[in-house]
């Protein structure tokens, strides 16, 4: 809070996000997930007129899967402005999506052993 006479600091991190997403607000968290996968839909081009941000993400998921998160991560934008941008991209086809793989069962100890003790067996 700024008492009076006082301005507020706005850092650029600030500014660039509302450049980036030309002042709209954020999609809710469940609509794009960080543990959602997404990767560049077969045979598309990039869209006409796409920022720097855009191609960054086009040129990264073309290479398969990624979660939302690691997209943020690698191009060290915020979660809400790589949700947005990428939400854009699932919107205008661009983009598919799907759940995070399922996470593994636990296996029982004795099935293990089992496991190891026929593969000691083979190897000798």
């Amino acid at each position: 809070m700024t008492t009076p006479g006082e301005e507020a600091s706005v850092t650029s991190d600030f500014v660039r996000s509302y450049v980036i997403t030309g002042g709209r607000t954020l999609p809710d968290s469940d609509d794009l997930a960080l543990h959602t996968l997404v990767t560049i839909a077969p045979d598309r081009t990039p869209p006409l007129g796409a920022g720097p941000e855009v191609m960054a993400i086009w040129k990264l998921c073309a290479g398969g899967y990624l979660s939302v998160a690691e997209v943020a991560g690698h191009l060290g934008l915020p979660v809400g402005v790589a949700r947005l941008l990428l939400t854009d991209l699932f919107e205008q086809g661009h983009l598919l999506r799907r759940a995070e793989p399922p996470r593994a069962q636990n296996v029982d100890r004795a099935t293990l052993e089992k496991v190891l003790n026929g593969l000691q067996s083979l190897i000798g």
